[in-house]
């Protein structure tokens, strides 16, 4: 079955103020299927935030290619999504309007952006909260009208960068529940990056570990647990344990694939 996304060979630098130069990442390899959920967990500095900025278009390849339907991605574009971890929500809309400003080039009729603004504001447990402002809503209750936002299009792809990171460890046990709510409703392709394990472990399908200088991917790993997920079982904590156990080997080089019998 052909891939909706493939990564082949992604490079990309950056020219630094000093004229100095780094490359993000390189090589990068990877696949994510249509419903997918795939996470990418590394240090600091290892090129994660570039990949998503990638594939949404808002930084360009210096080598290598991006598919969508095996067709090269080329700039930003409606089919691709994108929450990041601040909710970057508009102060002086109403949050519906900062919804509906998502919609301002797709080709609905008046009616079909209204219905599609009323339908993911619901989506995301916001309905009676059309006419806050941002200010006037909690650090989740922002993240979550960024995800609405991010799926209004009805994306082939939503990228979420750290979306829950600067929240509080409850809220964010309670929107990495809602996240997935949504995506089993939405059942849009997902690709997160994360410096949570655990988060990674709860919400994925596939995990990839990178490692830095230069940003690549050193391993993948498939996780193998059914739904609801428990956090505090032994199998969860099997998975998670072989993520970190990759995050801790800075040696490795080879990329290799491992499935865990569960």
């Amino acid at each position: 079955m052909a891939s909706l996304l493939e990564i082949k060979g992604a490079t990309k630098g950056f020219v630094l103020e000093d004229g100095g130069s780094f490359t993000a990442v390189s090589g990068v390899d990877f696949f994510v299927q249509k419903g997918e959920f795939v996470s990418i967990v590394g240090p600091s500095g290892c090129g994660k935030t570039t990949i998503l900025r990638l594939i949404v278009g808002i930084e360009t390849l210096e080598h290598g290619e991006i598919l969508l339907r095996d067709r090269p991605i080329s700039g930003a574009g409606l089919e691709r999504g994108i929450v990041f971890q601040d909710h970057r929500l508009l102060p002086w809309l109403t949050l519906k309007e900062n919804v509906e400003i998502a919609l301002l080039n797709a080709p609905k009729s008046r009616e079909e952006k209204a219905s599609a603004v009323r339908e993911h504001i619901d989506l995301v447990g916001l309905s009676g909260f059309e006419k806050s402002y941002p200010h006037q809503l909690s650090g989740g209750m922002t993240q979550r009208a960024a995800i609405a936002r991010g799926l209004v299009n009805n994306p082939e792809i939503l990228a979420l960068d750290e979306p829950f990171g600067a929240l509080d460890a409850i809220t964010k046990m309670r929107l990495q529940e809602e996240l997935k709510r949504i995506w089993v409703a939405e059942k849009t392709t997902m690709v997160l990056v994360t410096h949570d394990v655990e988060e990674a472990v709860f919400l994925s399908d596939r995990i990839l570990v990178m490692d830095s200088n230069p940003g690549r991917i050193v391993r993948e790993i498939a996780v193998p647990l059914g739904e609801p997920r428990d956090r505090a079982g032994a199998n969860f904590a099997q998975v998670k344990r072989c993520v970190f156990e990759a995050l801790r080997d800075s040696s490795l080089i080879t990329r290799t694939q491992e499935y865990y019998e569960i």
